[in-house]
């Protein structure tokens, strides 16, 4: 056990480490994502499909790439193919793509013979007969976008995996153009570096050394002479971490008797690279794991080992369906914190506790450079290109690996491309530049930005950064509750992308839909504003992220809404992170002399893909809406300084009001969800579970009938989905030209036999013949 990764299990294992995953693409370029074992370079080409997708035609896009060696059997590349005589593609078709793996002038494999080894002699990552993955690009009309999204998918969270079902919902109209879902938004915690399952560390740690080809020295802080000044991650074992990530590297997740939390934590660049391609495609998991007594001494110990094993089965067992799923649909991602570690980048106490410290810096740059390279790298293409920072980073990367972690000039690039901020010389900690009256972590003029603009014929994505450009409060304490978007990442990130003018096709007089994409909520139940507020008094702020929600900070939000009905009268935003899902409506009017101004927010909130948890169980089903329901909440606002204030019986108009009039007005209003519907794929859900699971499941059937609150009308609540859950957005106009947005949720059914079904949330857009300016 002790060289699971040796070189006869990288023998018989494919050339395809994980992907291709379609990430950017329009109608002039197709890019693809893809990791491999040994270097090559990587031929795409984008085809024409006729008879329904079923059948190939002409080439319409070509292009090739080198692979990135960023570790002696990891080979990284993002490929984009272009069009030499500007063919452009176009909605309401079905295209295909293949892939070529040229390793030498005599050696060459097709797409199909990269996924395929004597450990895996069949993989299937297409829905045709040509097995070739396939796509289509988003529609000219509203009514025919689909756009999925999610966040928070822990591999040993509680309850099946709801990723795969995006595979269902592809399948199911893969030779459909306009009913086929079109994007994919991952909106955060596509990896968990903090909250780790032993098991899943024990592999990761062994698969991270054997793919970069080396052991990483990760620095520590020397109390006596007799310390030692740096640990190689195998040195510290899975479930032993808790220590070292609290005190040595000043992570915040392992505080107020959390210890389990960090007690397994990635730290190494080869750990962060392995949870990512074990996330993603079954082909580096071992056949089998060992039992906990095995690997851990104590019983306690052991049992946890032996359920979290059970965990990493049935995650595996349905990770070829997420594989051939992130193939066929463009994907694009923004990290939030667990993709670095719990709290990062919280407040700025956070900041100068971690990345003061040299392993706390280590690790946040080496969860970085991972996002980089497996997920920021795909979002934009063009930062990747020769000359650019993200290929100076790349070139960075490719040396400090070829040095076996000792070139230190490497290092130090890598931290200026990832805009990681300086650190000062005398004090050890990170540099900060104040803007107005917060503080923003220094970064170089160089540095990647995370942050990006979609769009297509008929919508537009604005994809936030609200983790590296936060506002620190400059006059109060460190632990106070940040901007979520420093006024330069105002201007940058939202004012900017708002401003430019936007691709449309010729017909089209305006984009007829603008998502926002905050991976934290702008709102959220109301008791957890309460237990936000409570913590923040008592100074106890990283327990339950006081400060990740919007509305914590009155002034950010305020200069958020003011800066987005500016531009635009009615706008999505997706966000994820709180484990359950939901939908809220904003409706926002502003009045001037003689007119006022209408517009809406609509917030749809999805998450979690795999992490529910007891609380969101119990918020699930009806017992929340007897108990605790929603109701409506009011603000009123000012736009110069941006500010607001909510209204509630207790307060009066003049009270919240008296230094001067309001200038807007805010009704938040929470949807409800529709009864539950069985879904038209679920007819078949063989592939759910492992033959442990349905063992298991067939055993206690007949205890599915007594155990009332498992029942579909006790689970049929009407505010939120607390269970691992997908979001399907779509539209509908009726015929006085009011459109409403739809979020159908995914998920799988408590009752006998499990099914998968949905519930839908409907909302209503701003009718045109409301608004009057």
């Amino acid at each position: 056990m002790n060289d699971l990764f040796g070189a006869e299990f990288l023998q018989a294992s494919p050339l395809i480490l994980a992907g291709p995953i379609l990430q950017q693409t329009d109608s002039d370029t197709v890019t693809v994502w893809v990791a491999l074992q040994r270097p090559c370079e990587v031929v795409l080409q984008v085809y024409d499909t006729a008879n329904h997708g079923n059948l190939i035609t002409n080439l319409l896009l070509e292009g090739r790439r080198a692979t990135y060696a960023l570790g002696k059997s990891l080979h990284i590349v993002v490929v984009t193919a272009e069009s030499a005589g500007r063919y452009l593609l176009s909605c309401d078709r079905i295209y295909a793509y293949d892939m070529q793996f040229i390793e030498s002038s005599t050696q060459q494999q097709t797409l199909q013979q990269a996924l395929c080894s004597s450990r895996f002699p069949t993989v299937n990552i297409s829905y045709f007969d040509h097995q070739k993955p396939t796509f289509a690009l988003p529609p000219t009309d509203l009514q025919d976008l689909r756009i999925v999204h999610g966040s928070c998918r822990k591999p040993h969270g509680d309850g099946f995996d709801a990723l795969p079902i995006l595979d269902c919902l592809i399948e199911s109209a893969a030779n459909q153009p306009r009913q086929r879902p079109h994007q994919l938004f991952l909106t955060g915690d596509q990896i968990y570096g903090d909250d780790v399952a032993d098991p899943l560390l024990w592999v990761s740690s062994q698969l991270g050394d054997a793919l970069l080809g080396w052991e990483e020295r990760l620095p520590l802080i020397q109390q006596t002479a007799a310390d030692p000044s740096y640990v190689t991650p195998k040195q510290l074992l899975p479930g032993h971490r808790a220590d070292i990530a609290t005190h040595q590297a000043g992570f915040t997740a392992g505080l107020h008797n959390k210890t389990a939390k960090v007690s397994s934590h990635l730290l190494s660049l080869g750990e962060y690279y392995a949870s990512y391609i074990l996330s993603w495609s079954p082909a580096c998991w071992p056949s089998s794991l060992p039992k906990g007594r095995e690997v851990m001494h104590g019983h306690r110990v052991s049992r946890r080992w032996d359920k979290e094993v059970q965990d990493m089965q049935q995650f595996i067992h349905t990770l070829w369906k997420v594989r051939r799923a992130m193939a066929n649909i463009p994907v694009y991602t923004i990290f939030d914190d667990h993709d670095v570690s719990d709290d990062w980048n919280l407040n700025q106490a956070w900041c100068l506790r971690v990345l003061g410290q040299p392993l706390g810096r280590r690790t946040v740059q080496n969860a970085l450079l991972a996002y980089a390279v497996f997920q920021a790298w795909g979002n934009t293409p063009k930062q990747f290109t020769p000359g650019q920072p993200g290929e100076k980073l790349l070139q960075a990367a490719a040396d400090w690996s070829a040095s076996g972690g000792m070139n230190m000039v490497a290092w130090d690039a890598i931290a200026r491309y990832l805009g990681m901020p300086p650190t000062n010389p005398r004090t050890g900690l990170p540099e900060f530049v104040q803007y107005d009256s917060v503080l923003v972590l220094d970064r170089d003029p160089e540095a990647l930005t995370w942050h990006y603009t979609v769009r297509s014929f008929c919508h537009e994505v604005i994809v936030l950064d609200t983790r590296t450009w936060r506002g620190y409060p400059a006059d109060q304490k460190p632990i106070a509750p940040p901007m979520l978007l420093s006024p330069p990442a105002f201007t940058q990130q939202l004012s900017q992308p708002l401003e430019q003018a936007t691709h449309k096709p010729k017909g089209l007089s305006q984009m007829q839909a603008t998502f926002v994409i905050a991976p934290t909520n702008l709102f959220g139940l109301q008791v957890i504003d309460w237990i936000h507020h409570w913590h923040l008094k008592r100074e106890k702020v990283y327990g339950v992220d006081v400060g990740d929600a919007w509305n914590i900070n009155y002034e950010a939000l305020a200069k958020f809404l003011t800066t987005l009905f500016e531009q635009r009268q009615q706008v999505i935003v997706l966000s994820g992170d709180i484990h359950y899902s939901s939908v809220v409506r904003l409706s926002y009017t502003r009045k001037s002399i003689g007119s006022e101004k209408k517009s809406v927010l609509v917030q749809l909130t999805a998450s979690a893909f795999k992490n529910e948890e007891i609380i969101t169980e119990i918020i699930h089903t009806r017992l929340k809406q007897w108990l605790l329901p929603e109701k409506s909440r009011q603000w009123l606002g000012w736009t110069n300084p941006p500010y607001m204030v909510e209204v509630s019986r207790r307060k009066s108009y003049r009270d919240a009001s008296s230094h001067r009039p309001p200038e807007w007005h805010g009704l938040m209003e929470w949807i409800s969800r529709t009864s539950t519907q069985t879904a038209d794929f679920s007819t078949n859900i063989s592939w759910l579970m492992t033959a442990k699971e349905q063992a298991k499941s067939h055993k206690w059937e007949w205890l599915q009938y007594l155990a009332f609150w498992k029942l579909s009308w006790f689970q049929d609540g009407r505010e939120v989905i607390g269970l691992n859950n997908l979001a399907l957005v779509h539209f509908e106009t009726d015929n006085n030209n009011c459109t409403k947005v739809m979020q159908d949720l995914y998920w799988f059914s408590t009752w006998y036999p499990i099914k998968v079904v949905y519930s839908r949330f409907e909302s209503e857009l701003i009718h045109s013949k409301l608004s009057k300016s």
